[in-house]
């Protein structure tokens, strides 16, 4: 499990980069990019090619940040919507929410959550 730590200061670094970009990588930002970079599903190839410059890996902060927002914004508001679905007795109407977000959810951590939300449907049936 991804640890909210790191998530909070890779956000709080993605609001820190200026345009045009400063100089910000050292050997502790590298290791919190190349490790929140694979909790959102970001190929290791690409976080190491990125993370050859400081411009390139602003985008890459940037990429890790927006996939972090989205990914808990949409989580939540399906969790609302499958709970609703659930108390009404739509079973398959959650589930189906359930997977359309794991459809295209990148972020691991949120991939897992939905797992253990569509493990709770089956054990209701």
């Amino acid at each position: 499990m991804p640890s909210q730590r790191d998530w909070d200061a890779v956000k709080d670094l993605s609001r820190r980069i200026t345009d045009p970009v400063q100089p910000f990588l050292t050997a502790e930002t590298r290791a919190l990019v190349q490790s929140t970079a694979h909790d959102v599903g970001i190929p290791p190839g690409e976080t190491a090619r990125a993370l050859q410059n400081d411009e390139s890996a602003a985008v890459l902060v940037k990429e890790i940040a927006s996939r972090i927002t989205a990914g808990s914004r949409r989580l939540s508001r399906t969790l609302v919507e499958v709970d609703r679905r659930r108390d009404a007795g739509d079973l398959d109407g959650a589930r189906q929410l359930l997977n359309d977000v794991l459809a295209v959810e990148v972020v691991l951590h949120y991939q897992d959550i939905v797992h253990v939300y569509l493990e709770a449907l089956d054990g209701e049936q």
